[in-house]
């Protein structure tokens, strides 16, 4: 992991986050004033560089504020966490709109100083990650007329700001589409955010889209930077925008009309200057007239409109996205590719896809676990392919009758889903070590079908099922290693020692 760079000029405060962050096992280097750091960074290569950037405000030699906007121009996505006495709280609040992560408060708690790092660090390292597969994965496939309309379209806006509305079914790729519109786009430099409007609660929604101050309401500790402050001079994508809540639609209606808005508990105005692409598989039209979505938001939105075409309507698209997929899901898995054979590939296309491109990816996962040889015949394709009725409130880990001979696994996941994902990923992982002689990686793709089946029954509260499942069965793993004790069962596990309390807590792991 690259070093936690810490700058202050008082020795004390670097020593005592340098032994703590050495306790965590987080490599750390320091620094004593701004321009130390500024010439640091000049030759700093990829591994050397800083995976977080800890700095007081106040240091002679330069500001803290100064250098948190001199190293966003040159590592936008570095997250910052300033250092600040009381007296200094004004100017670490504004801090935020230059791009900080979070304020530390002097004197701190030092748990909490360290709990508040590694959540940066956890942060960068998402981050990092999800650049890494964008970098890799290629942006869209498609040789279909309708899909080649759809590229067509991505070339004729890609020098323009202007507002497009992504309208397609679920599963049928709107947020692909967002992207390379961001990234063909003149802010392609700048981030590209995404919120799904329907995956998160009305309360909570208002604050993720426009912040909060501190205090606004109960559990607000700091200032919090929104979605649109995030998106500053890249692009916002508001995906599933029919589900917004109509009270919010006001707001954004204001933010879209003269690009300022206010943050929950604020009392000053900010200039946000994001491209909104929105996205949804709702008839908007419909939704106006039922009075649940405002006309004039509407036509806010609905500058340009891009209909995103369902799989069934591309089906020459099928034998390209799988054999994609495929080698996909083969990498994930760090297993042989497995090939597919006319026949089946000609049985898959004529399948409908009621969930589209996403759908034949989870399939091609599945295929790439449970088929029993390396070419992928008619028969070992999924029930649901086969024409048989599928059957959502189950989810089957065993391919069809005529593999009769492997392990038959089946999860309740409507009337138990906490305790379907073990059984779900026990199974797949017995089916892959058949099959791939150990499959380290096996459990993902029982994960992976565990949550497609919980999605398939129309739940919302998946993320939060199959999320305390994981955690409670890590956690306890942990402790039961290391025979109760709880600091040790953090640092085996990688998190501070407050997190694991809490977390023990939540769970009711008591």
């Amino acid at each position: 992991m690259k070093p936690i760079w810490i700058v202050d000029d008082d020795q004390s405060i670097r020593f005592v986050l340098e032994k703590a962050l050495l306790r965590e096992d987080l490599p750390t280097r320091s620094f004593t004033n701004p321009r130390e750091v500024l010439a640091a960074l000049e030759v700093a290569t990829d591994e050397d560089g800083p995976q977080i950037l800890v700095s007081d405000i106040r240091m002679p030699g330069g500001s803290g504020l100064d250098l948190l906007e001199k190293v966003k121009e040159k590592l936008p996505g570095l997250p910052v966490i300033i250092m600040t006495a009381f007296s200094d709280l004004d100017s670490a609040v504004s801090a935020f709109q230059g791009g900080a992560f979070e304020y530390l408060p002097k004197p701190f708690d030092l748990p909490k100083a360290v709990e508040l790092i590694r959540r940066a660090v956890e942060e960068s390292q998402r981050e990092e990650v999800a650049e890494e597969r964008m970098a890799n994965a290629p942006e869209m496939l498609g040789q279909a007329p309708a899909m080649q309309d759809v590229f067509r379209a991505i070339g004729r806006l890609s020098q323009s700001n202007v507002t497009v509305m992504i309208t397609g079914e679920s599963g049928s790729g709107k947020e692909l589409v967002a992207r390379a519109l961001h990234k063909h786009s003149t802010r392609a430099n700048g981030p590209f955010v995404a919120i799904n409007t329907a995956a998160i609660p009305k309360d909570l929604l208002e604050s993720e889209l426009f912040g909060h101050e501190r205090g606004a309401f109960t559990g607000a500790q700091t200032m919090r930077r929104g979605r649109f402050e995030q998106a500053e001079g890249g692009t916002l994508f508001l995906d599933e925008i029919g589900d917004m809540p109509f009270d919010l639609q006001t707001r954004l209606l204001r933010v879209l009309s003269d690009g300022h808005f206010y943050r929950v508990g604020g009392h000053n105005a900010i200039k946000a200057n994001p491209r909104v692409i929105a996205a949804t598989h709702q008839d908007l039209e419909q939704r106006v007239k039922e009075g649940v979505f405002r006309e004039d938001l509407f036509h806010r939105l609905n500058v340009i409109r891009l209909r995103l075409p369902a799989l069934r309507e591309r089906r020459e698209d099928v034998f390209m996205l799988t054999r994609h997929f495929l080698q996909q899901s083969a990498k994930q898995l760090g297993v042989e590719p497995k090939r597919i054979s006319d026949a089946a590939l000609q049985q898959l296309s004529q399948f409908s896809f009621p969930g589209n491109v996403r759908q034949l990816e989870n399939i091609c996962h599945w295929l790439t676990v449970m088929a029993p040889a390396q070419v992928i015949e008619p028969k070992d394709l999924p029930p649901e392919v086969l024409g048989a009725a599928p059957d959502y409130s189950k989810s089957s880990l065993a391919p069809d009758s005529a593999t009769a001979t492997k392990p038959v696994v089946r999860a309740e996941a409507a009337s138990d889903p906490d305790a379907s994902m073990g059984v779900a990923a026990e199974g797949v992982a017995t089916s892959a070590n058949l099959e791939h002689g150990g499959g380290a990686q096996a459990w993902e793709a029982g994960l992976e079908i565990e949550a497609q089946a919980l999605l398939a029954t129309g739940r919302s509260d998946v993320w939060d099922v199959l999320t305390r499942r994981f955690e409670s069965k890590l956690i306890q793993t942990a402790l039961l290693n290391t025979r109760g004790r709880r600091i040790e069962a953090a640092q085996k596990l990688g998190i501070g020692r407050n997190t694991i309390t809490r977390k023990i807590q939540e769970l009711n792991l008591e």
